[in-house]
């Protein structure tokens, strides 16, 4: 098995339990798993194919709809209500 699949299952299961923190301790570890879901969306696409990447890009941006949604909103000098 490659070790992206691995890794992705980890980051999988990894955001599952920052999921299930309390809302005030999930920002950091749920940065962290923002800033690295690019690279293993990358690393999937690359050993798998195309269509597997897109489809962890849509497993991706499912999970993180609101919060990549509030950044757009806010980097583009939106009205973000808080």
């Amino acid at each position: 098995m490659e070790y992206s699949v691995v890794f992705a299952a980890l980051w999988v299961i990894s955001a599952t339990v920052v999921a299930l923190l309390p809302m005030r301790m999930q920002f950091p570890p749920g940065v962290l798993l923002l800033i690295c879901a690019p690279v293993l969306i990358v690393w999937l696409g690359y050993d798998y194919g195309v269509i597997v990447g897109l489809l962890a890009l849509a497993g991706f941006l499912s999970m993180f709809r609101y919060p990549l949604r509030y950044y757009w909103l806010k980097w583009t000098g939106h009205e973000v209500s808080e």
